[in-house]
C-alpha cells in the first residue's frame, strides 16, 4: 500500500499569490518596470524558471493543487499537492534545470498569469507538456465543479482587462495552446511558437492555465522567450508590476446560506454516486450538531452489501492526528519535551547521527529529513512489518535525507518514530495508549487499526482503479498487516466529528495545547501550513479549516474542522482518492464563515 498525504490541503476559493524568483538578468528600468536583456541568439528571455522559484507571477484558482517548481519528472515537487495513487511522471525539465508545474489532485482550477507590453513586435516561444488520466476534454469553460467533464490545458494571450478565467472570443487575444477532446493524454514537451506581432506597443497578459474534475492532471511549461521579428534593433519587451484581475467568473467561487450549501453537498454527493466517482459516507455538523449525513455506495461489491454511517473505512494518514494528540499529552504531563532529541527517548536507535539531531518537534512538522517507509523495501517485507519496531529495524540504519529543521519533507517514517516515542515513554503499544487517551474521552468507539486478518463488523472492502484498469478491484494486495502511528488504521465519519468535538472542547488536551497543536509551523505547498499532524489552512483572521486527509490505492478520506465558525466536515471513501476531496473541496468554498 502506498500511503501518502492526500491533499488536500483542500483549496480554499479566491485569490492565491505564489511567490517566484524571476530567472533572468534584468537591464535597470524603474520601480514598476523590467526589461530583459536580450541574448546572444537575439531572443529575451520572459521566464526559464532557472532560479528555482515562483514570486513575480501571480495565480489565482480553487479547488486542487497549485503552480510550483520542480526538477526531477519522476519525484512529485511538492507532495502535499499530489496524488498518491498516480505516480508522477512527467519529463524531466526540458531546458536547464528548472521548469514549472501545475499538479491538479483533485478538482481545480490552477491559474499562473503575467503581465508583458511588447515594444516591437515578436513571436512568442515556450514549451509545453503534460500528463493527464481519464482523457482530455475541452469545454468552453475553465470550471472544475460543472457537471461536464472538464480537464485541459490552455495557454493564452488575454486583456489585462478581462476576466482571468475567461475563453471568450472578445477575451483571448490569442491562443498559444489548447488541449481538445480525442488529444493524447500524455504530451512529450513541445515547442510552441505564435506571432504577437498584432499587439506591438501594448501591454497583454500571459495566462497558464489547468483545469480538471476528472483525475490527475499534470501540465509543464518552459522556457518562455520572445524573438524580434526582422532585424529590429530597438525592440525589446517589458515585464511590469502584473495587477490583480478585475474579476474571475468560475475559479472564485462565493459562500452560500447553510442550507444552500448543503443542499448543493446532497446533490453534487448524489451526482458524484451516480456516476461511480463516490463511494463513501459524509457528514457536517456544527458546534456537535449533525446538520448532513448520509452514506453512498458500495461496502461489498461482491456481497452487496451498501455502505452505512456505520460503516469503517481505512482512513489512510488521518492517523497523525491522534499520534500528534497522544504526542501533546506526553508534553502536558511532563514526559516529553518538544525540543528534545529522538535519542532521549529511544536510546538503542541504530543511527546516532539521527538519534541526535532531530527532535520531538522536527518528527511532528515533517522537518527532520527522515524520509519515507513506501519503496521496494517496504514492498518486500510488507507483511512482516506487524510493529512499530519492526520498522526501526528495517529502516533505522539509514542516514538523513537533510539538515533538520531546514525544510518541509512529508515523512511517514516520522511518524512511526512517534509511535515509538510514546511506546519507550509510557511502557504500552501505541494501540493501547491512543486507545485509553484519545479513542475513549472523545467516544470513538468505531476507530482501531486492528490487523488486516482480523475480523472487524462494518469495516468496508476497498476498491482501487490503477491507471489504464476498467475493472475495480480489492486494494488487498496493498494493504499492510495493520495501521500505524502514521496511517492505515479505520474509522468513521461519527467518530471523526466526534474527535472534532472532543478537541474543540478541550476534552483531550489544554486550551493553550490545542492551539500548538493546530497553528502552522511550516509552510506545506503554498496554500498552507503544517502544525503538529494536522494541516493548518487558516487566513490570518482564523476563517478556515485546520485538520487531515488521508489516501491510498482504495481509500480516502478528509477531516477539516472550522474553528471560527464551528463546522466541521467528515468525508471517507472505499475508493482512490480524490473520491472524498472531491466532496470536502467542492463544500469548502461554499459553507458560511464568520468573517
Amino acid at each position: 500500500m502506498r500511503e501518502i498525504l492526500e491533499r488536500k490541503s483542500a483549496a480554499v476559493a479566491g485569490a492565491l499569490i505564489l511567490s517566484v524568483a524571476l530567472g533572468l538578468f534584468f537591464a535597470a528600468c524603474d520601480h514598476k518596470s523590467k526589461i530583459p536583456v536580450r541574448g546572444a541568439d537575439g531572443m529575451f528571455v520572459m521566464e526559464d524558471f532557472e532560479f528555482g522559484a515562483l514570486d513575480v507571477w501571480k495565480a489565482v484558482g480553487s479547488g486542487s493543487g497549485g503552480w510550483t517548481v520542480y526538477t526531477n519528472g519522476k519525484k512529485a515537487p511538492d507532495p502535499a499537492q499530489s496524488d498518491p495513487s498516480v505516480p508522477f511522471d512527467l519529463p524531466d525539465p526540458p531546458q536547464g534545470k528548472f521548469a514549472a508545474v501545475t499538479d491538479m489532485n483533485g478538482p481545480g482550477t490552477r491559474i499562473l498569469y503575467r503581465d508583458v507590453k511588447l515594444d516591437g513586435r515578436f513571436i512568442l516561444h515556450l514549451t509545453v507538456f503534460y500528463t493527464g488520466v481519464g482523457g482530455l476534454s475541452s469545454p468552453a469553460t475553465l470550471a472544475y465543479d460543472d457537471p461536464e467533464a472538464n480537464q485541459q490545458v490552455r495557454i493564452d494571450r488575454v486583456s489585462p482587462s478581462a476576466p482571468l478565467d475567461s475563453v471568450a472570443p472578445r477575451d483571448v487575444l490569442r491562443n498559444v495552446f489548447a488541449t481538445a477532446s480525442g488529444d493524447p493524454e500524455r504530451r512529450e514537451p513541445i515547442a510552441v511558437s505564435v506571432d504577437v506581432s498584432q499587439w506591438a506597443g501594448q501591454t497583454v497578459r500571459l495566462r497558464l492555465a489547468g483545469t480538471d474534475n476528472r483525475g490527475p492532471l499534470r501540465v509543464g511549461v518552459d522556457d518562455i522567450r520572445f524573438e524580434p521579428i526582422a532585424s529590429d534593433a530597438k525592440a525589446r519587451i517589458e515585464l511590469p508590476v502584473t495587477e490583480e484581475p478585475s474579476r474571475a467568473l468560475d475559479v472564485v467561487l462565493h459562500r452560500l446560506p447553510e442550507a444552500d450549501a448543503l443542499k448543493a453537498l446532497s446533490a453534487r454527493a448524489e451526482k458524484l454516486a451516480r456516476r461511480g466517482e463516490f463511494s463513501g459516507a459524509v457528514l457536517v455538523a456544527k458546534e456537535g450538531r449533525v446538520l448532513f449525513s448520509h452514506a453512498y455506495g458500495p461496502a461489498d461489491r461482491k456481497r452487496g452489501i451498501l455502505n452505512t454511517l456505520r460503516t469503517r473505512f481505512r482512513i489512510g494518514s488521518m492517523n497523525k492526528m491522534f499520534t500528534a494528540v497522544a504526542i501533546l499529552q506526553l508534553v502536558e504531563a511532563g514526559k516529553l519535551e518538544l525540543t528534545a532529541p529522538l535519542g532521549k527517548y529511544i536510546r538503542d536507535y541504530p543511527n546516532k547521527d539521527v538519534a541526535r539531531k532531530v527532535t520531538i518537534h522536527h518528527l511532528l512538522t515533517h522537518t527532520g529529513g527522515t524520509g519515507d517507509i513506501f519503496g521496494p523495501d517496504f514492498d518486500l517485507h510488507r507483511m512482516e512489518l506487524r510493529t512499530l519496531a519492526d520498522y526501526v529495524k528495517l529502516y533505522g540504519e539509514r542516514g538523513l535525507e537533510f539538515r533538520p529543521g531546514s525544510r518541509w519533507a512529508y515523512s511517514n517514517y516520522g511518524f512511526i518514530l512517534l509511535g515509538r516515542v510514546i511506546e519507550e515513554v509510557t511502557g504500552r503499544s501505541y494501540y493501547d495508549y491512543v486507545q485509553r487517551h484519545v479513542y475513549e474521552p472523545a467516544g470513538m468507539t468505531a476507530t482501531g487499526s486492528l490487523p488486516e486478518d482480523r475480523a472487524v463488523p462494518d469495516r468496508s472492502i476497498g476498491y482501487t482503479k490503477p491507471p489504464g484498469a476498467n475493472m475495480w478491484t480489492p486494494n488487498t494486495a496493498w494493504l499492510p498487516y495493520r495501521g500505524t502511528s502514521a496511517g492505515g488504521g479505520y474509522s468513521t465519519v461519527g467518530d471523526l466529528a466526534r474527535f472534532a468535538d472532543a478537541l474543540l472542547s478541550h476534552k483531550l488536551l489544554s486550551p493553550d495545547s490545542t492551539e500548538l497543536l493546530v497553528t502552522g509551523k511550516v509552510k506545506a505547498g503554498p496554500r498552507g501550513r503544517y502544525a503538529y499532524g494536522f494541516e493548518d489552512a487558516r487566513d490570518p483572521d482564523g476563517n478556515g479549516w485546520v485538520g487531515h486527509g488521508g489516501g491510498a490505492p482504495g481509500m480516502n478520506g478528509d477531516l477539516k474542522i472550522y474553528p471560527k465558525s464551528g463546522y466541521v466536515v467528515a468525508v471517507l471513501a472505499n475508493m482512490d482518492p480524490p473520491a472524498a476531496q472531491r466532496i470536502s473541496e467542492y463544500l469548502d468554498p461554499r459553507l458560511p464563515s464568520d468573517e
